[in-house]
This record gives C-alpha cells, structure tokens and sequence, in this order.
C-alpha cells in the first residue's frame, strides 16, 4: 500500500492597516472610532454627483513610511486606480485603490518577502441584524458610512510562510513594527489592523504553487491561526481524497470552527480596473522619502540584533524584548542605570519580573523603577542576596515600590557568608536530618542533592547561595 502523499502549506497575508491621520483618504472628513453611525460623512466621501477626491499628504507620508521599515522600494510615480464593484457598503460602486503600479514593491521583514504595499480608501461597515434578525422591527441590515474612505495601507506579502503558528508571530512582529513608526493604532479590535490570509497545499518537495483560498477578515491573532489550521486541515482531506481544492474566499467562524464560503474568487479583471480620471499620478520626491526615513525610529526587528550582538543576549530573550516595546524600553534604562547588573542577567530578571507584574502589563507603570530594578540584579549577581531572596524582593518591590537595600535590611535576606560557621552548621544538620540522601549523594547520586539543599535554604529562609550549600555538603561528605 503506498504511503499518503504528505502536503505542506504555503501562506501568503494581506494586510489591511487603517492609517492614524486626522481625516479621510480623500476628503475633510474626521476619523473617529466609536461615534454614532454616519456622523463623519460628506458628499465627496459618500460619493454624490460633482464631488473630487484630494490625496491626504499625511497618508502618503505614513505609506512611505511604512515602506521604508519594510525595506521596500518607493516609487518615483504611482498611480490611482477605480476597483469596480458593487456592494452596500461601498456607495461610489468603485473603491479608490492602486493597481499595476503601487507606491511601495518589494522588501522584507524577517523571513517573510513583502510583495507590495499600496493607498486605497476603507470600505463603510455594514451592521447585521443580531440573533434576533432584526433592526428597528424590521429584518435588514444598517451601512455605517464613517469609516468609509478611512486611509488604508495594504500590504501583501509573498507565499513566504508555512504555518499557521509562523504566519501568527510574523503578523505579531509587523504589528509591532507598525506601532513603532506610529502610523497606526493597529488595533484588531477596532479593526484598525485586518488580515486576510491565501492558503494554499503542495506535496512536499515540490516547488509548485497549489489551488489557493483566501480565509476574509480574521480579527484576531488566535483566530487567524486557527481558521489557517482549519482550512489546511480542510485541504488535506480534500487531496487525499482525490477531489480538487477550487479557488475561492471563505469566512471562518471562531465559535464553530467551521468554514463557509462566501463567493468564488476573484481575479483582475473581475474589478475592470482603470485609472482614477479624477486623481493625477503621485510622486514620491526625493524630500518627501527623506522626511519619511527621518522620522523612523530603530525598527523592532534592528533592536533585537543589536540586544543580540552588542549586548550578547540569546535571540529569543533579544526578540521578546525588542517586540514588546514597553519592556526593551525598560530594560534600557535600567542597563543605563549602572548599578553593575550584566545584560544578560537583567533580560534573565526581566522575565521573573514580567511573571510577578501579569503578562501584558508595562513595568514602566508599576511601583517598580529601572534603577530599582538594576540594583537588585546587581545584588543576586554579587551574591549579596540569594536568587530566591532576590524573588522575594521582586515581589515586594512589585507591591509596594521601593529601595531593594532598604527592603534586603528590613526583611533579614541578606546572603550568609560562606565565611559564616552558621551555614556549615545547618549544612550538617541537613545531612543528619536524611542520611538515605546523604548517602545517595556519597554513592555518586547528585539527584539526591535535592532534598538537602532544599532543607537548608527552608532553614535559612532563602538566604544561603546554593552554589556554596554544594560545595559544603559535598566538603562534609569527604567528596
């Protein structure tokens, strides 16, 4: 019986990202998220007869912007384009976006090559009907026309990524990225950060792209990877069956896990793409991409080479602190602290104290300053105290704030010197508390070290370094 053909995936993400200026891509309008429906519409962005579009710099700005973190090349001259189609939340029957010439191509963030990056304008919301099925006693739908016209840049990556894990952490990496350059909010909440996702199954080792489907609109991490495993497991089963895998766009719904299909896939021409008649072409002048690169910050992905290189950290410990800004800004200043804590002992010491703080919770708001913070770090690392005293004073800095010293005093954690007889006498205590470990350790058991060492930092509550517990339970066993 031949094996089963084994499919790998192959992933490729469209991101929609709505750019934080003050108002619409085309018109005056203000954005804002959370106002009463069609409070922020006009005739130009409502589409009435007469009106024109006028490009918003700032989107512009914020689109250079973006292609610059992603390495992209900038167009010299780009082009508008009408995207034809009907539908109730689109109330020009065309959507203003770029085709065949985009203002950003190329580029790479991490592993993951960017295809493009162009300006369009956001579709209105369409507001369902509840469980109920109705609105106003009647069964319908509404149209929310203020986000309609909102700037969006979409950026399309290639068929790069081959899970659905990786496709998650490599949407994790660009939204830091973006919130870095402060172009959006990138919230998947308020939809300010939208994703869509083609997959597509090959046999492994082939280099041939299969029949891909586009998974719509997944407004979560966790729910994009899940509708990516979803639709792979889906694939599979098709293949290995025997049945074709056919081109179109599918909803996944988190709560069942199920996929449906929405329409079949559209290709170019579907749209009947043209020139926007009413918008001259834009230049990207030299000026403009250069005020765009002057305000980049460093990018997430440089921090976390440079914590690598220059600071020697491990580069996941690097990754997890340069793409949670919050904590790579606070390990920071505490290194710049010099209170004489290594690199690489505060970004050990970051992770006990994101533990103690909540996960997501930014240590720059907690009672917990950076200088506090080095100086401890500084005491495990000059055995003042012991690691699990140094615990202790985390949490009770967390709690209350404070000076590590003052807390060190105060609580009695102070490390035993090695020179201190009152060590060797609870080491000697340990050993005739359990003489079966005693024995093992002397027989060549290290294991058995366990329960001694634990004895004796019980017994001293924490303050004895267990480097020397070791080497004195080892000195009384003639080892």
């Amino acid at each position: 019986m031949a094996a089963e053909t084994e499919y790998e995936p192959v992933i490729g993400l469209e991101i929609h990202v709505q750019l934080k200026t003050r108002t619409k891509m085309f018109c005056g309008c203000e954005l804002s998220f959370g106002d009463p429906p069609n409070t922020h519409t006009c005739p130009r962005c409502l589409g009435l007869p007469g009106t024109l579009p006028v490009i918003n710099a700032q989107a512009v700005h914020y689109g250079i912007m973006i292609g610059l973190a992603l390495g992209s090349q900038i167009a010299a001259r780009s082009q508008f384009h009408r995207k034809n189609y009907f539908y109730p939340d689109l109330p020009k029957g065309y959507q203003i976006s770029q085709y065949d010439v985009p203002l950003c191509s190329g580029g790479r963030l991490g592993e993951v090559r960017i295809h493009r990056v162009h300006l369009e304008e956001d579709a209105a919301k369409l507001v369902h009907a509840g469980s109920s099925g109705r609105i106003h006693g009647a069964e319908r739908s509404a149209v929310d026309f203020n986000r309609g016209g909102t700037p969006l840049a979409e950026i399309v990556t290639e068929p790069d990524l081959r899970s659905a894990e990786a496709a998650r952490e490599w949407l994790t990496l660009l939204r830091t990225t973006l919130r870095a350059i402060g172009v959006s909010d990138v919230n998947m909440e308020e939809g300010s950060l939208r994703c869509d996702a083609n997959v597509s199954l090959r046999p492994v080792g082939s280099s041939e792209l299969g029949t891909k489907t586009e998974l719509k609109n997944m407004n979560s991490f966790r729910f994009l990877a899940q509708g990516i495993r979803a639709e792979v497991e889906r694939q599979t089963e098709l293949l290995r069956s025997g049945r074709p895998v056919q081109q179109e766009t599918l909803h996944f719904d988190p709560a069942s896990g199920s996929l449906t299909p929405l329409r079949s896939k559209e290709e170019a021409h579907d749209y009947r793409y043209f020139p926007e008649p009413d918008l001259v072409p834009l230049e990207a002048t030299a000026e403009m991409i250069d005020a765009a690169r002057a305000q980049l910050p460093e990018l997430p992905s440089a921090r976390a080479e440079r914590f690598a290189g220059a600071l020697g950290l491990p580069a996941e410990r690097a990754r997890e602190l340069a793409f949670r800004p919050e904590l790579g800004d606070f390990f920071e200043v505490a290194l710049a602290a010099d209170a004489g804590a290594e690199p690489a002992a505060l970004a050990n010491w970051m992770q006990t104290l994101v533990e103690r703080l909540g996960d997501g919770a930014d240590p720059a708001s907690s009672l917990v300053t950076p200088q506090a913070f080095a100086s401890l770090v500084a005491m495990v690392s000059e055995k003042a105290i012991s690691r699990d005293a140094g615990r202790e004073v985390i949490e009770l800095l967390v709690a209350e704030g404070g000076d590590p010293g003052t807390i060190v005093e105060r609580e009695g954690l102070g490390a035993i010197s090695a020179d201190d007889d009152s060590l060797s006498a609870v080491v000697a205590a340990a050993l005739a508390a359990d003489p079966a470990a005693a024995e093992q350790v002397r027989s060549g058991n290290m294991k058995a070290m366990g329960p001694l060492v634990g004895y004796v930092m019980r017994e001293t509550k924490g303050r004895a370094d267990g480097g020397e517990i070791n080497r004195l339970i080892r000195e009384q066993l003639g080892l």
